[in-house]
């Protein structure tokens, strides 16, 4: 029996979504190629030795980003909440059995005030507390020093990819880091295109960084962490696996993984990095150039190319007359997700955004035909 997508959703209770959004976790991520597709139903054919498994498959994404060493994890957030652990209790397996009870544990993460934001709270999840430093203005290298003590168990870095002056980059962060012996804890979630930029990241000295998996085209939840050798291992110890299968009673046992989910990390960051970007690319300004053609009458809007710098969410961005279309841009947004299929673009102030990466060819039509009819009613 043939499944129809659309009709599994409604089925279960739900309403299909067309992805004008972008890599989101809210709507699942990612869509997995036919390729990723196909090798997590071959890994259902059989079972694994999982600790085998994480650790081989850990070894080939270290050598594909040429990386001290690396392992696959139930998405970025958790690859951050066992750099944390790892940085409280490197070399030490009594800390290890310990967390999350931090007396006597260095459990400080520093942090730049101004870089402040949603998933810091990752690293407090095993006993971690966040220790911000300078203010909304930024944040400079003397008061980074000033805030190091005893309590210090790493430093961390949003790899947000916005130029900014203010703060502290990677490269200042890793000088005074080795200055006080001190490990850094990255989040690059999204930071995987350019590829040397990920490779750059990867190969960070003295660093741990979490990549979210789904970004390359694996599972929305799956990441990878890579850096540092000592302090992965570290982080491997307090996996599901390591609780499973070392003589240690670590804390990672919620964040397990299948094996499906392990091949198709692999699977999809070996596609990631030999596939033709250029190609990518240019197969996103063919969508985007088509939804500006069909939209060039519409009244009461503009529309332009919309550019990312990693290139992930690229598409049309569109600019609402509210005042001469009688709407404001968030009641068309809202519109826009109420229908079935639901709609979602990503929107601020009077703009908002189609990005094209995930859309299938009938797709675009709706979307243009659907927003039509919004603008012109």
């Amino acid at each position: 029996m043939t499944i129809d997508p659309a009709q599994l959703y409604r089925d279960l209770g739900t309403t299909p979504v067309i992805n004008a959004s972008g890599n989101m976790t809210v709507l699942g991520g990612s869509r997995v190629s036919p390729k990723v597709q196909e090798a997590m139903v071959a890994a259902n054919r059989h079972f694994v030795s999982m600790d085998d498994l994480l650790r081989t498959t850990g070894e080939r994404i270290a050598e594909l980003l040429d990386a001290e060493a690396a392992m696959v994890t139930p998405g970025c957030g958790a690859a951050l909440a066992l750099s944390s652990a790892a940085c409280m209790s490197v070399g030490n397996p009594e800390r290890m059995e310990q967390l999350p009870n931090v007396d006597g544990i260095p459990n400080r993460f520093l942090f730049q005030r101004r870089q402040h934001y949603h998933y810091e709270r990752c690293l407090t999840i095993f006993g971690g507390q966040i220790l911000m430093v300078g203010s909304e203005q930024g944040t400079s290298e003397e008061e980074l020093e000033d805030a190091v003590t005893e309590q210090t168990a790493a430093i961390h870095y949003y790899a947000s990819g916005d130029p900014d002056d203010t703060i502290q980059h990677l490269s200042d962060i890793q000088r005074i880091a080795s200055r006080h012996g001190l490990p850094i804890t990255v989040d690059a979630a999204y930071q995987v295109y350019p590829l040397q930029t990920m490779k750059n990241y990867a190969q960070a000295t003295d660093c741990m960084i979490g990549f979210g998996a789904k970004y390359i085209g694996a599972c929305n939840s799956t990441g990878i962490l890579a850096g540092r050798k000592d302090l992965v291992e570290a982080a491997y110890a307090h996996s599901f696996i390591g609780f499973e299968t070392s003589d240690f009673e670590t804390l990672g046992r919620p964040l397990k993984l299948d094996r499906q989910e392990i091949v198709a990390v692999v699977v999809a960051l070996e596609e990631w990095l030999t596939m033709d970007h250029d190609l990518r690319l240019a197969e996103h300004w063919r969508r985007a150039d088509y939804i500006q053609e069909q939209l060039a009458d519409t009244p009461h809007i503009a529309t332009e190319r919309h550019v990312e710098d990693n290139s992930l969410s690229n598409g049309v961005l569109v600019t609402v007359d509210e005042s001469a279309l009688g709407k404001s841009t968030p009641n068309v947004i809202k519109e826009l997700k109420q229908g079935d299929p639901s709609i979602w673009v990503r929107g601020f102030n009077n703009r908002f955004r189609i990005a094209v990466a995930h859309l299938v060819e009938d797709e675009i039509d709706t979307v243009i035909s659907r927003l039509k009819f919004i603008l012109m009613a």
